[in-house]
Formats: structure tokens, C-alpha cells, sequence
């Protein structure tokens, strides 16, 4: 086949998807003082995430010295988000708040406010808009809790710069769709 840059952009629907067309929402579980708040905020202040993969694992199986592969479960990796810092540290000590009640600093035990996994684990979601502002598809994120909170990097040489953090989530699974769907 030769080279055809009209056939190309021909099959390029809405001059591709754009990666800073997107909002994540994030919800914490109200165990975390100001839920809500942290909630609302982190649409505005989470700048970087990603759409989610998965995995199906192999099953391999001999049969006379010839190995046949047979599809396993299906794994989920964790979620990062990339937030961006302000003074009221509002989404940040939520993150804290919310960790610790999983597993306390000094004591190594859960409260009672995240004895189970229905109260420290909560739904969040990433979308993705097309240019004109429509949403093109969306990811729910199911069971979601804090597994890793990044440090945040100091520094006396660094002028006009905002504070940013990451934060990884381990989730159960996550669903699609699409804009059509309802």
C-alpha cells in the first residue's frame, strides 16, 4: 500500500482525542474532615492522571511437551493522579486523614471510622472531552483507596513554581463509557 496522508486524515475522527481534555473526580469517604470540599476541589486541582489498562494473565498448560495458553483473570494496576498544591493543603490532609484511618502512624491499627472496606474505599472517576467540550468517554473506578502519597520536594532555588504531589490508588475494577451511553 502506498503512502496516502488524505487517506490518514481521513481516518483520523475529530483530529484525534486530545490528552488535556480531561477531569478527574475524586471523592473521599467522610471519614476525612471537609469530604465534600476536597471532593469539589480535586476537579480543579488534579493536573495529570491516566485513562486505565488492564491485564489478562496466561495460563499455561503442557500437552506433550507443548505449552497451550489459556486466558486467565483480568488485574487492574493502580491509578496515579498528579495534584496540584495550594495553601490550604485541603485535598493533601484529606489524603493524610484518609491513610491514616486505614492504618495509623504510631499505633499500626485501622479506626473505627474505616473498619471496613465499604467505608474506606469510594468511587472516583476520569473523563475524557472532545474538543468542542463533549464527553467522549469516561472511567469509573470502583473500591478506590490511597496506597502511595509522594512527597512534596522543597527547595530555596525554586522560584515561580507550585507545589505538586502524586497520589496512587489501588481500586477493585473499573467500567467504561462511551458518550453514547447512558
Amino acid at each position: 500500500m502506498a503512502f496516502n496522508v488524505s487517506s490518514f486524515r481521513s481516518n483520523m475522527v475529530g483530529d484525534g482525542a486530545r490528552p488535556n481534555l480531561f477531569e478527574v473526580s475524586l471523592n473521599f469517604p467522610i471519614l476525612t474532615d471537609n469530604s465534600i470540599a476536597a471532593s469539589q476541589q480535586s476537579t480543579f486541582l488534579a493536573k495529570s492522571a491516566q485513562l486505565p489498562g488492564s491485564t489478562i494473565g496466561v495460563v499455561p498448560v503442557y500437552y506433550f511437551g507443548r505449552e497451550v495458553k489459556f486466558a486467565g483473570n483480568r488485574t487492574f494496576a493502580d491509578w496515579t493522579v498528579q495534584i496540584i498544591n495550594d495553601e490550604s493543603f485541603l485535598i493533601r490532609r484529606a489524603i493524610e486523614q484518609w491513610m491514616n484511618s486505614i492504618n495509623a502512624h504510631a499505633g499500626n491499627i485501622r479506626s473505627a471510622t474505616a473498619g471496613s472496606p465499604s467505608e474506606y474505599s469510594v468511587d472516583a472517576a476520569v473523563t475524557q472531552f472532545g474538543k468542542v467540550g463533549d464527553r467522549i468517554k469516561k472511567y469509573d473506578f470502583v473500591g478506590m483507596f490511597p496506597v502511595d502519597l509522594a512527597p512534596i520536594d522543597l527547595d530555596w532555588g525554586q522560584n515561580d513554581v507550585i507545589e505538586e504531589y502524586a497520589v496512587t490508588f489501588a481500586y477493585q475494577y473499573w467500567t467504561a463509557s462511551d458518550s453514547t451511553d447512558n
